[in-house]
């Protein structure tokens, strides 16, 4: 009964790994689109000699190219940030989820096997 207690538990634990699995690549998936964003913004800006504009709210305004750009490359940065983080929290998540999968097969392999 204990262990099938435990082995219950582990594929509640498994399941909500799962799931925080698939939020991470939603997160990282917004991440990166606002990180493609962001480099064509900064090409954009590399490409002309006027002075870009910036959208603040409702409405466009002026912007000094030399700052925009710092801006754009401090976003871009924090993003690159941001996504390496989570691909390495991912990386440990899976690792963890893949032993406690293999442990739970195990477990029914033994139980079919008894039979």
């Amino acid at each position: 009964m204990k262990k099938q207690k435990m082995s219950q538990d582990e594929i509640q634990q498994l399941q909500l790994m799962q799931q925080g699995l698939q939020q991470m690549a939603s997160q990282k998936q917004e991440f990166q689109r606002a990180l493609l964003e962001t480099e064509s913004a900064l090409e954009e800006i590399k490409r002309t000699d006027k002075n870009p504009y910036k959208i603040i709210g409702n409405i466009m305004v002026e912007s000094d190219k030399d700052k925009l750009k710092k801006e754009l490359e401090e976003k871009k940065d924090m993003l690159d940030s941001r996504i390496n983080s989570l691909e390495k929290e991912e990386e440990k998540i899976r690792k963890k989820a893949e032993k406690i999968q293999n442990k739970i097969m195990k477990e029914i392999n033994k139980k079919n096997e008894e039979k």
